[in-house]
């Protein structure tokens, strides 16, 4: 089984400046700062692909009270607001 791929590539003379200085600061390989570089950039752009998945911030079950009517959005607040005052729409 192959567990290795030989490829050629080519960088820009300063990236590759800076990548092999910093693997020798590292006491590593350039083929590991590479590595290391392509591993964190298939996990950033992973992560992004997840969907978004909004929480459940409902409170209580079964939605709506029976009887109401999303049209009817005075009537809601009436009820939310009950008896603390003052009338939210005029």
């Amino acid at each position: 089984m192959v567990t290795h791929m030989k490829t050629t590539i080519e960088l820009a003379d300063g990236l590759l400046k800076d990548a092999k200085k910093l693997a020798t600061r590292e006491g590593t390989t350039l083929r590991a700062v590479i590595e290391a570089g392509v591993r964190m950039l298939l996990e950033a752009r992973k992560e992004k692909k997840r969907p978004f998945k909004l929480r459940d911030a409902s409170y209580g079950s079964g939605g709506l009270k029976e009887g109401f009517d999303l049209r009817d959005f005075k009537r809601i607040l009436d009820v939310s607001y009950g008896d603390r005052g003052g009338d939210p729409v005029k």
